[in-house]
């Protein structure tokens, strides 16, 4: 299998986080996952277009002015990818959430499935 098709899907997949509108995050997850794709994290658990572009809505709103960057290398085998990320700060370059993610990719390319791992996250009072 292709690196390139790994980093192709994880491409796509922060082009997905970092979209804006609503309606470029719906066309952005429709170009990432498969259409019976799902998205798995410690807060949600979500399957289809829809659902998983609400997710995505949801958290840009809770952190405007911030994007989600890759973090160190994308690490894939036969259908599987695996990448780190962090969620960072376009002002000042802080980055309070962090994380990991493996993928699984269909035929096509696209996202089947996300599992996500928060590895840090804020403080709540």
């Amino acid at each position: 299998m292709s690196e390139t098709r790994y980093e192709n899907a994880v491409t796509r997949y922060f082009e997905a986080w970092n979209a804006d509108p609503a309606e470029s995050i719906a066309k952005a997850v429709a170009a990432g996952w498969t259409e019976d794709g799902t998205y798995t994290d410690p807060l949600v658990e979500v399957a289809g277009h829809e659902a998983i572009a609400a997710v995505i809505t949801g958290a840009r709103a809770q952190f405007p002015g911030f994007e989600f960057r890759l973090l160190g290398a994308v690490d894939g085998n036969h259908d599987i990818a695996r990448f780190g990320w962090e969620l960072v700060s376009v002002a000042d370059g802080s980055a309070p959430v962090a994380g990991f993610d493996v993928i699984t990719l269909a035929e096509d390319g696209r996202i089947r499935s996300v599992a996500g791992f928060l590895d840090r996250v804020p403080a709540t009072a």
